[in-house]
């Protein structure tokens, strides 16, 4: 097979390799070190990070493309150049192999046996109005009237069970590995289970449990039956849902990077200089937020369908093509979504640039830019990381909305939005095609609420704020508001 770089894959990737950067520095950093640990010690927000990580898994997953090694054509010469598909496929995909093939030739509901709407089918030589057999799902089965029940209760039961006894073998890992011979493993799983832990891992195993037993429960029907149904093309609802992780992860993950550079450089600078770069600045990002975001992506999505229609021939598949498409909005969300970070940014350069260690800095005539360099910046990162994360979710609910108006990603594109755009005339059947819609909203709701409470847990590590805040509200028990951390960053010598 030949590996296929596709242009997020390796943004994607480099964003890893960024964010496992970034963990090695908080190591080595006593006070994002103790800062990080507030986060570790909250239960609802290591739950999510559970969850997080496997749809990050999921992403990784379906970035990993490649195309198939075509057999010899019949008489060719054996040191004929090697011939590969045109079709670029994912690891993913590879894995999901069945249910990406099975495709049936419209609706069907979940776990069904049966089309969704009467057709003409030959029934003894006599043509009858009737629901049609599906082409896979339920296809090993006779009588399905008789049999459909006893065998989804059946394969229901044994994907639960197996996934229960991963679930065991999960906690017996983790426990394990926390006592690594200096206790037994029964000692550790008693902690784990009373909460005598500094991490939750009580909360994150139910959790992982919980992912595990809903995965044992798909892959002993998804197989044989469509677990979500199918679309009005026929394809599977589950599958589809899959695949639009990546692209949700990809939005939220490089749009929000792209977004950094511009609000960084600019909100430093106006709150450094004041003055006329102050001005210049704010009525920079004024105009900026004074044009409907919606329209000014929708008018450079435009231009840039048009660059890809009038040169096709820098893409070698369709793929490719759609991947820019995907890259270049990405692209586009953080060109246009960096003001709000710029204003925040702006207002606390402009308290640190009075702060006695800065006045110092200049009076012993050191650069302004090292002055931004090593102590503007610093103190600024904690605004930034908490902003990152609470747009992550903002931009992967902008996607969908742009792809249900027709402005988002490519139609062949798997996402959210488009899956939600597909169900907008199947709500309005009789009787309702309500599951794609169903699917959509489960996965993306699942992803956005892990984040949201990720990043509420972030906040309120990183801003002193938030905890003082939250350390005051009555009922607060220390259980509950985790331990205190200190100050983000300190000032920089």
């Amino acid at each position: 097979m030949k590996l296929v770089f596709l242009a997020t894959d390796v943004a994607l990737y480099g964003l890893v390799v960024a964010i496992a950067f970034y963990v090695w520095h908080a190591l080595r950093t006593p006070t994002l070190r103790q800062t990080w640990r507030s986060v570790l010690h909250d239960a609802v927000a290591m739950s999510a990070a559970v969850v997080l990580l496997a749809f990050l898994t999921v992403a990784m997953l379906d970035s990993l493309h490649f195309r198939s090694l075509l057999p010899p054509a019949p008489g060719a010469a054996a040191d004929a150049a090697a011939a590969y598909s045109t079709r670029t496929l994912s690891v993913l995909d590879w894995l999901l192999e069945k249910p990406r093939e099975a495709r049936e030739k419209s609706y069907s509901v979940p776990l069904g046996t049966h089309g969704y709407a009467k057709e003409s089918i030959i029934v003894d030589g006599k043509s009858i109005r009737d629901y049609p057999r599906l082409q896979f799902g339920g296809a090993h089965l006779k009588d399905t009237d008789a049999e459909w029940a006893r065998d989804v209760v059946r394969r229901s039961v044994t994907g639960l069970v197996g996934g229960a006894v991963g679930a065991v073998l999960l906690w017996l890992v983790v426990a394990a590995l926390r006592a690594r011979g200096r206790t037994g493993v029964r000692t550790s799983l008693a902690a784990i289970w009373h909460r005598n832990t500094e991490v939750p891992w009580r909360a994150m195993l139910w959790t992982a449990s919980a992912l595990v037993v809903f995965a044992g429960w798909v892959a002993a029907l998804w197989p044989v039956y469509h677990v979500f149904g199918t679309d009005q093309t026929g394809n599977d609802v589950l599958f589809q849902a899959m695949k639009s992780i990546r692209t949700a992860v990809v939005i939220g993950s490089l749009a929000t990077l792209a977004t950094l550079p511009f609000a960084i450089v600019f909100g430093i600078l106006a709150g450094y200089y004041k003055g006329r770069v102050d001005d210049m600045i704010q009525y920079l990002y004024t105009t900026l937020s004074s044009i409907p975001s919606v329209l000014l992506i929708a008018a450079f999505v435009l231009m840039i369908q048009v660059f890809i229609d009038k040169n096709p021939q820098m893409f070698e598949t369709a793929l490719q093509r759609a991947d820019v498409r995907l890259f270049l909005l990405s692209a586009i969300l953080g060109l246009t979504g960096w003001a709000a970070l710029a204003r925040l940014l702006r207002a606390e350069t402009l308290k640190l640039s009075e702060l006695d260690y800065v006045q110092a800095a200049r009076a012993f005539g050191v650069s302004s830019a090292n002055i931004m360099r090593r102590h503007i910046l610093p103190n600024v990162t904690h605004v930034v990381l908490i902003v990152a994360v609470l747009d992550f979710s903002g931009l992967v609910l902008y996607e969908a909305v742009l792809s249900y108006v027709g402005v988002g990603v490519d139609p062949t594109t798997n996402s959210f939005g488009t899956m939600i755009n597909s169900a907008r005339n199947e709500m309005s059947r009789d009787p309702v095609v309500w599951w794609t819609l169903a699917a959509a909203f489960a996965f993306m709701v699942a992803l956005v609420l892990s984040m949201q409470f990720f990043a509420s847990a972030v906040n309120e590590a990183f801003d002193p704020r938030a905890r003082a805040f939250r350390a005051r509200r009555p009922n607060a028990s220390p259980r509950a508001s985790g331990h205190p951390a200190p100050a983000a960053v300190a000032a920089s010598d």
